[in-house]
C-alpha cells in the first residue's frame, strides 16, 4: 500500500496537497480517501487478521509511528493486535499500570489526546506511564474509544515518537478507523453471549497474551491462597517494582521461574 508520509504538509508535486488530501496535510474532510485506504488494507484478510491490518492502516493514514487495539475487560484490558513490537509494549505498559490515555478513554468514553508526555499537563496526568513511554521512545499517545456513544468496549491507541496533536481532520480519520475496528471485532465468530465476552473462541486466538496473564493469576491464587483480584494486584505490583510488564512476569510464573510466597 503506497501512501505518502502522513504529516508532510504538502505531498503533491511542488509541495501542493497530495491525492485525496486538503491543504494543511489533512485527509479529505468526508473521509472517502481514508475509507478507500482502509478497504485496500483489509482486502483479502481473514476475520482474525483484520484488527492487525487496521492497526497498520492507522499508521499509514495518520502522523503516528505505531498503533494497538485493546478490549475492555475486568482486571486488565485484552490486547488484541499491534502494528509493531513497540506499540504492543506500550499497550502492555498501560495494562500493567492500570493507567494511561487508554484507561482514561475507557473511563470517559471519549478520545484522549496526550500530545506531550515529556512535560506539562500530560506528563503530570499519568506520571509513571509518561516516564515509561518516553523511555520507550514515545512522546505522544492518542486513545480513541471503540463502540457506540453509550458503550465503550475498548480503544484504538496511537503512538507518536515526538510531541504534537492531531488536527480535526486527522482525528476524524482516527474515528473512522476505530469505527471499522469496532465492526470488525463484532463480526468475529462467537457463541450466544449477549455482550462482548473474554472467551478465546470469540477472539479467534487473538487474546493469547491475555490468557497467559490469567493463567499466571490462577497459579498465584493457588500459591498465596487469595482471590483473583488480589492475585492480579500482586502480579502488577511485582511487574511495577521490577520495571517490567505484567505479561513478562506472567510468563515467568507459568515457566516456574517466579513464585509468589505468603509474606
Amino acid at each position: 500500500m503506497a501512501v505518502r508520509p502522513r504529516d508532510d504538509p504538502g505531498g503533491g508535486p511542488g509541495g501542493g496537497p497530495g491525492p485525496g488530501r486538503t491543504g494543511g496535510g489533512d485527509p479529505d474532510p468526508d473521509g472517502a480517501w481514508a475509507a478507500d485506504v482502509i478497504a485496500r488494507g483489509v482486502r483479502g484478510a481473514e476475520p482474525g487478521e483484520v484488527p492487525g491490518r487496521l492497526c497498520e492502516v492507522a499508521v499509514e493514514l495518520l502522523p503516528v509511528t505505531g498503533a494497538s487495539v485493546s478490549l475492555r475487560s475486568e482486571g486488565m484490558p485484552v490486547q488484541l493486535s499491534a502494528s509493531s513490537a513497540q506499540a504492543a509494549h506500550l499497550a502492555q505498559i498501560q495494562a500493567t499500570l492500570g493507567d494511561g490515555p487508554c484507561q482514561s478513554a475507557l473511563a470517559d468514553g471519549a478520545p484522549v489526546l496526550a500530545c506531550d508526555l515529556t512535560s506539562g499537563r500530560d506528563a503530570g496526568r499519568w506520571p509513571v506511564f509518561a516516564q515509561q513511554a518516553t523511555e520507550a521512545g514515545v512522546r505522544a499517545v492518542y486513545a480513541v474509544p471503540l463502540g457506540t456513544g453509550t458503550v465503550c468496549v475498548g480503544t484504538l491507541d496511537l503512538y507518536r515518537d515526538r510531541p504534537g496533536g492531531l488536527t480535526e481532520g486527522q482525528l476524524h480519520v482516527a474515528r473512522i478507523v476505530a469505527g471499522v475496528m469496532t465492526v470488525a471485532l463484532m463480526a468475529l465468530p462467537h457463541g450466544d453471549e449477549p455482550e462482548i465476552p473474554d472467551g478465546e473462541d470469540w477472539l479467534g486466538g487473538l487474546a493469547t497474551d491475555h490468557d497467559e496473564v490469567y493463567r499466571a493469576v490462577g497459579m498465584i491464587m493457588a500459591q498465596l491462597g487469595v482471590g483473583a483480584d488480589d492475585a492480579l494486584a500482586r502480579l502488577r505490583a511485582d511487574a511495577f517494582a521490577h520495571g517490567r510488564t505484567a505479561l513478562d512476569v506472567a510468563r515467568d510464573v507459568i515457566a516456574h521461574r517466579t513464585r509468589f510466597d505468603r509474606s
